[in-house]
């Protein structure tokens, strides 16, 4: 069984394309594109809970709707990402 496993993980390494150096650096933006966004967001929510910790409500739903902005944001690079995997075969 191991022997299979060896193989198969040999055949998929030789067996893959190389991706054109343009192509590869689209997945990259892609994939840094949606770090950005959820960093952005989850730093959004931290600030969320400090406001709502001191009270400022107000402060805090500003926070929040500009994280859910980030989300989105993230939400349309990750699709992206994946259309471009999806497309590649």
């Amino acid at each position: 069984m191991k022997a299979s496993a060896t193989k198969d993980k040999t055949a998929s390494k030789t067996s893959q394309k190389a991706t054109p150096k343009k192509e590869n650096q689209k997945g990259i933006d892609n994939h840094l594109t949606l770090a950005k966004h959820l960093e952005n967001a989850a730093k959004n929510h931290k600030e969320a809970a400090q406001h709502h910790e001191q009270g400022k409500h107000k402060k805090a739903a500003q926070s929040t709707i500009v994280a859910q902005g980030h989300l989105n944001l993230a939400n349309k690079a990750q699709k992206k990402d994946t259309l471009q995997h999806a497309t590649k075969g």
